[in-house]
């Protein structure tokens, strides 16, 4: 099996290459992948941020690389209240929070010839859930939004909160998400929350994403061995 593991930045993968050490690494698409051959084949990569890099970097996973499994791990922006930064939250369904054609009265969210809200894999979402159970990681299942938008207003955040019933905000999961629903490709997505969304996120942001990244890399890594 070949499974393609996807954080958005370096960071949310630094872990990762940490853990396996021997891999190849191989340019294509503009983007760097890391190649590991354990009992899987595992391809690793940095989407890079935003919506457009994920999608290409998904995309590039499925069909060049022939990933059969797909798992997105980084960090998120907490909306719920009952989020605490540490906790991780896996993406039941995902949506784009920035898509408007409103005026041709559609809701928000929708974009011609898709969906408002996009489904992940049930099997590797339990197995996720599972394992950080097991681990005594406090983890949930929620909705996640999407957008080409580093969400740092209290107004915004709660916007979204209402429009989307969501639990946390980032700017990949979802993109990721559509690809791999056109492709057939199953997905997990799992993220730390590493801020409060709120006017201070620019900062427990920096101070959290290491924090952040290691729980999500660390699940990972342990679902990979039940795979």
């Amino acid at each position: 099996m070949t499974i393609g593991i996807l954080g958005a930045m370096n960071e949310e993968i630094s872990l990762l290459l940490e853990h396996y050490k021997d891999y190849e690494t191989i340019k294509f698409g503009g983007n760097t992948f890391y190649k590991v051959n354990s009992n899987h084949t595992i391809i690793i990569a940095s989407s890079r941020i935003g919506k457009v890099f994920s999608t290409l970097s998904a995309a590039t996973m499925v069909l060049h690389f022939k990933c059969e499994k797909m798992i997105f791990s980084g960090v998120a922006g907490g909306v719920n209240s009952d989020y605490r930064i540490g906790d991780l939250v896996l993406g039941v369904e995902l949506c784009q929070h920035d898509v408007d054609i409103t005026a041709f009265g559609h809701p928000y969210g929708y974009i011609s010839n898709g969906k408002i809200f996009t489904k992940t894999d049930e099997f590797l979402t339990n197995l996720a859930l599972d394992i950080a159970t097991k681990e005594g990681y406090k983890i949930h299942k929620g909705i996640i939004a999407t957008g080409d938008q580093f969400i740092h207003n209290k107004e915004r955040k709660e916007w979204i909160k209402k429009e989307f019933k969501a639990d946390a905000i980032e700017m990949e999961g979802a993109s990721v998400a559509v690809a791999c629903d056109n492709l057939n490709a199953p997905l997990c997505v799992i993220r730390a929350i590493s801020d409060n969304a709120g006017d201070e996120a620019l900062i427990s942001y920096e101070e959290f994403l290491d924090e952040a990244a290691r729980k999500s890399a660390s699940l990972v890594i342990k679902m990979i061995e039940q795979l």
